[in-house]
């Protein structure tokens, strides 16, 4: 039976391409032999610095920078409303302002609670973090350093965790108690694959 032409041109295109991706390959593994597969190469420090921006419970890893709770009502009005409704109160997305937790911090047990920023995030320098990585969710990794210090600003100010002449940097935010702080406990066990 004979093989359709267009089968014939995909098999020796995608014959043509194995060979020239094995021979770059082989010479990748030539030039680098440090890399297990022969492809890739260490990133700089440059690349490394980028995408290191993550923001740990204690502060660190914050950016240089402040924002105002009024400068974060501009930039919730301009960036967040959209989705989570005007003053936090949910929309499309998420509730972010509430402090009802139950009485003894029900929401295992109370389906109608919701978790937001005032009644369930541990850390606020950590919702600084989520914020500058995810957010806006159509565009995220867009806010700058000063943005994000002031839509945290703001949304702590709605859930009455900090007044509304807040200026949250470096410094203020980790000191910023959140209302649920000690209801999370950091996992210290260090045993061995039963126990992580």
């Amino acid at each position: 039976m004979k093989k359709p032409f267009a089968t014939t041109i995909i098999v020796t295109i995608a014959a043509s391409a194995f060979a020239a991706g094995d021979q770059t390959a082989t010479a990748g593994r030539a030039a680098a032999p440090q890399q297990p597969l022969g492809i890739g190469r260490a990133a700089t420090a440059e690349e490394i610095k980028a995408l290191d921006i993550d923001v740990m419970p204690d502060g660190r890893g914050l950016p240089e920078g402040k924002g105002t709770v009024a400068e974060g009502a501009r930039v919730y009005t301009a960036k967040c409303q959209s989705c989570h409704g005007a003053n936090g109160q949910g929309a499309s997305a998420e509730r972010l302002v509430d402090r009802e937790s139950g009485k003894n911090w029900d929401f295992a047990t109370n389906p109608k609670l919701t978790k937001a920023i005032g009644n369930y995030w541990p850390y606020a320098t950590t919702l600084y973090d989520y914020t500058y990585r995810a957010m806006p969710f159509t565009q995220p990794g867009t806010l700058t350093p000063n943005e994000t210090y002031s839509l945290v600003a703001y949304l702590l100010a709605l859930n009455k965790i900090v007044p509304d002449d807040a200026v949250m940097d470096r410094t203020t935010l980790p000191k910023v108690v959140m209302p649920s702080r000690d209801r999370f406990v950091m996992d210290n066990r260090k045993g061995g694959k039963v126990v992580k």
